[in-house]
Order: structure tokens, then sequence, then C-alpha cells
């Protein structure tokens, strides 16, 4: 093992563990309290028939209302950061993926799903794989008009749509 001077730089880390346990715990609790707010609504009680509709879930809500607080208190008393839960580096690598699976379910709306298929795949081929724009171009085209023919022509599944589509008369 090399000596600490000559270990590779780690990028600093982003997020520790204790800090995303903290928050996803947080908001497992505020989930717990809207659903048991939800389940109290509309009724969670007992009737003459047996129990309400809310009766089983708003229980369920209160288990994870204190399986929310038992994490909060249990990194509360730890006490320090603790090891790294993501590093520069790989927060920029997840957020690759991230921003453009976004950017797709926006463009969905307006283009449909093979345009916004298409230029995802066109995307990502260049940005990630870095592939050439030529064989990106034309893999994401086979895909996307392999996708239409599979949903719109053989199943006759109904997908989302958009203007290009609407030339072609689908």
């Amino acid at each position: 093992m090399p000596p600490e001077e000559q270990k590779p730089a780690e990028s600093p880390a982003v997020a520790s563990n204790r800090s995303v346990d903290i928050a996803v715990s947080v908001l497992l609790l505020a989930l717990a309290g809207l659903l048991a707010f939800d389940n109290w609504r509309t009724g969670m009680s007992w009737d003459s028939t047996g129990p309400q509709a809310g009766y089983f879930p708003f229980y369920l809500s209160m288990i994870l209302a204190g399986a929310s607080l038992w994490g909060i208190v249990k990194e509360w008393i730890v006490r320090g950061e603790g090891e790294a839960f993501v590093r520069r580096d790989q927060l920029s690598r997840v957020l690759q993926v991230l921003v453009p699976t976004i950017a797709f379910c926006v463009l969905m709306e307006w283009f449909g799903l093979y345009v916004a298929s298409f230029l995802l795949i066109t995307g990502f081929m260049i940005a990630v794989g870095r592939i050439a724009v030529w064989k990106s171009v034309l893999t994401a085209a086979i895909f996307s008009i392999a996708m239409f023919v599979t949903f719109e022509i053989a199943f006759d599944v109904i997908m989302p749509k958009g203007p290009v589509e609407h030339l072609f008369g689908y």
C-alpha cells in the first residue's frame, strides 16, 4: 500500500451517510404525517360493519412515522459525519443520467415518446458514450422507428405522440 501522500486525492464529499439518512427519515416522516391525516379524514376507526377505509393505512402510517423518528433519533445520537454517501465525481456521473432522463420526461409531453426517445438516445450516445454523431443518430433513428412499428402498428398500443407522428397521420 502506498504511503498516504502518494494516494490519489479523492473528490470532496457532497453528502455524508448521516445527512442523507436524516433527510430521508424527515421526508418519510412528512409522508407518514400526510398519509395519517388523509386516512384519519376518511375514517380510521371501527363502525358497525368493521374497520373503516382508513383504519389499516392509518396505523401503517403510524408505524412508518415511528420508524422515521427512530432513524432521526439514532442518527442524531451518533454524532459525527461518518463516511461519504456521495462524492463530487460520483454525483456528476449520476447527474449525467438524471438530468437527461428528466428532460426526456418533459420533452415527451411536447414531442411524444418516439422523438423524445430519439433525442435521449442520441444525446446519451454522444455525450456519455463518446460515440460518433452519425452512429448515434442512426442507432437512435433505428431504435425509435422499431419502437414505433412495434407499439403503434404491431401491437396497436396508444403511446404519447407529438407533432411528427401527427404529420404521418398517427
